[in-house]
């Protein structure tokens, strides 16, 4: 019995110690693939500003991604996905592309399919905010509505695209996805070297695998902190549970980020070794993050970054005389969201 358990304690070192390696090796290719296509994509999107923030506490700083020109950070791992690909085999646009979004990674398609002159199917969750279906609509691409959230709509795109012969960008299951949202740690960690802790907010967990990856590769000691809606918590409660799980989500302000996880999503063992500590935030929580930001910096900021805003100031005592930066993911909220979190607010 004795042998039996030493050779089971044996294996699971060996594959804890196993996939320690392996997932090293994958934030150093972010890590170099990140810093390999910055010039490039730079040329197509806006190196946002790290804003220091006196509100929310001395050394706290917001990289606002809200400002982007698409008003999310989506546009950086769209256009790096899509124009990888026409760069491989330049008669891939012939075949059109599809995606699934709440809207913002579907805008940064659209942005990236206009430059390069293809044509898009973009799969929309019936619960989308209007606002972000009509802005969809404006580039001129199809949208259907499919599915009460992303996962849905996720399915749908993946399967539409196989039986038309078309090609299928993930939101964030893709590792040149991840790569171009990893330039995010690569302008903070340029402008602000002495970064100790980074909040992010957590969706299928794209954003947060390509900034955790390029950090740590840059500076070990960095905290990596995933901030998630409690109404939808999907990828914390899957680390939890050591392998993705189908749980339910629930209506949030953070839109963004709400819906189940992709089977198989390499965004999984990102998270599972490079967040060091995740946060929940209530719906009130959120609002009130949201409202913080517009009243004092005079700055729009959607529900997902309401969620990150919100888990620094749930956590902020212990982060205290640390250099904090807080990702503040988009600026696209719908008017009626909008109108409600200033009501409860006035």
């Amino acid at each position: 019995m004795r042998i039996k358990y030493c050779t089971v304690i044996y294996v699971q070192t060996f594959m804890h110690r196993l996939f320690r390696f392996i997932m090293a090796d994958k934030a150093s290719y972010v890590y170099n693939e990140a810093r390999r296509i910055y010039p490039d994509l730079a040329k197509h999107v806006r190196r946002t500003p790290l804003e220091a923030s006196s509100f929310l506490g001395e050394n706290v700083y917001l990289k606002l991604e809200s400002e982007q020109i698409t008003g999310s950070f989506k546009l950086r791992g769209a256009c790096n996905k899509i124009f990888k690909i026409i760069n491989d085999d330049p008669k891939a646009k012939e075949k059109g592309f599809t995606t699934a979004s709440s809207g913002n990674h579907a805008k940064g398609c659209c942005m990236a399919l206009k430059k390069i002159g293809a044509k898009g199917i973009i799969y929309v969750a019936s619960t989308a905010l209007k606002s972000k279906v009509d802005a969809l609509k404006s580039y001129g691409v199809e949208v259907r509505l499919h599915g009460d959230d992303c996962m849905e709509a996720e399915v749908q795109a993946r399967t539409d695209a196989q039986k038309l012969g078309m090609i299928y960008i993930s939101p964030y299951n893709d590792i040149d996805v991840i790569c171009g949202q990893a330039t995010i740690g690569l302008e903070i960690y340029d402008t602000l070297p002495e970064v100790d802790a980074v909040f992010v907010p957590v969706g299928g967990g794209g954003l947060i695998a390509g900034i955790a990856a390029y950090l740590k590769q840059a500076k070990p000691s960095i905290k990596i902190i995933g901030c998630q809606p409690a109404a939808s918590c999907v990828m914390s409660e899957s680390i939890k549970a050591g392998k993705i799980i189908d749980i339910p989500s629930y209506d949030t302000l953070s839109d963004a980020t709400a819906g189940g996880i992709e089977e198989g999503a390499v965004t999984f063992d990102f998270c599972r070794s490079l967040v060091d500590e995740w946060v929940m935030v209530s719906e009130k929580e959120i609002s009130d993050a949201v409202y913080l930001i517009l009243e004092k910096h005079h700055k729009l900021i959607e529900g997902a970054a309401g969620v990150s805003v919100a888990s620094f100031l749930k956590t902020a005592q212990a982060y205290e005389g640390k250099n904090v930066v807080i990702i503040s993911c988009g600026a696209n909220i719908g008017m009626d969201q909008l109108k409600k979190i200033i009501n409860d607010h006035t």
